[in-house]
């Protein structure tokens, strides 16, 4: 009998990943405070988890918040955050990987521009 596993070449994942690289911010939680923060850069992400860089090491089994600048618009007009918590599976030097347990996308505030009266721009 051949796995799902072998059928896929040794693959593990069940979801498809997706090479979406876009600016990143995480949060380390610790015993429902945020413990530590820091930025990074997703390399690929899916429904079900989100590998990026870090800067630093995070231990594996760590919960984490991650935001990430959602490329497409609400409306075509208004930008959308992801925000995913999960715990860390897998982690090096320079990398994370997350598995997303639960996720939400936010509103993105956007930057306004007045232009006085009578003004011509």
């Amino acid at each position: 009998m051949v796995t799902t596993e072998e059928q896929l070449g040794g693959e593990r994942r069940a979801t498809d990943r997706f090479p979406i690289e876009s600016e990143l911010r995480y949060k380390l939680i610790e015993a429902r405070r945020m413990a530590e923060t820091g930025l990074g850069r997703t390399l690929n992400m899916s429904s079900g988890g989100i590998l990026f860089t870090s800067g630093a090491s995070i231990p594996v089994g760590r919960r984490v918040e991650v935001s990430v600048d959602w490329p497409a618009r609400l409306n075509g007009n208004c930008g959308l955050q992801l925000v995913a918590l999960g715990k860390v599976v897998r982690s090096d030097a320079v990398t994370a990987a997350v598995r997303i347990e639960k996720y939400d996308f936010h509103t993105r505030a956007t930057a306004k521009v007045t232009v006085a009266a009578g003004s011509s721009f």
